[in-house]
């Protein structure tokens, strides 16, 4: 039966397990990225209005689940490099969680138990979807996908030729058009209280 504190457990697994995991599966994507070279990187994390952007990151208003890595080249071309920057992601919570986990089985981390089993679950959630080879419903590859298309035909799939994921786009441009609509009346409010 569903309570309250299972209640309390979602919220916590909502807000700050499944953030931290995203965060350290891309940090996976700057680890390998940074080891071979890529020229200019973009990291998109969520969906929807843009909350903040600063050099390569692009964080948006729906942060969960979803996030976006491209980059225009890589310095060191080959199929292991191009590879390895996508099995960083899976490598990065892979060893968090078998980390975390040994920690568990000797005892060495006991409080908050149910807290350390709740994110190693997550971390394994990300990294069966990140393994098995598919398309996302945005008609992107997800990472096995793009290794599977690199070991087998040899070929780069995970081309994005917008600065941005192009579907957040068209949701960021309406959002600044009604921030500027709003900062002009506010401007006008402003100019005929003077």
């Amino acid at each position: 039966m569903f309570g309250f504190k299972d209640l309390i457990g979602l919220i916590v697994s909502g807000f700050i397990i499944l953030p931290v995991v995203l965060f350290l599966r891309e940090v996976g994507y700057l680890i390998t990225s940074g080891i071979f070279g890529v020229r200019n990187p973009r990291l998109t994390i969520g969906s929807g209005p843009r909350i903040i952007k600063f050099g390569m990151f692009d964080i948006r208003k729906y942060y969960h689940i979803y996030s976006w890595f491209s980059y225009d080249s890589i310095k060191r071309k080959s199929r292991i490099a191009y590879v390895s920057i996508y099995a960083g992601p899976i490598i990065t919570n892979l060893c968090f969680a078998l980390l975390i986990n040994a920690l568990l089985a000797n005892g060495v981390i006991q409080t908050f138990e149910t807290f350390w089993n709740r994110f190693i679950f997550y971390a394994f959630y990300y990294i069966l979807f990140d393994c098995v080879p598919m398309m996302t419903i945005n008609g992107k590859p997800n990472n096995g996908m793009i290794i599977y298309e690199m070991i087998r035909y040899g070929k780069r799939v995970d081309n994005n030729n917008e600065p941005f994921i192009p579907s957040t786009s068209k949701v960021e441009e309406q959002y600044q058009e009604k921030i500027e609509e709003i900062e002009k009346r506010k401007q006008m409010k402003k100019e005929n209280r003077n």
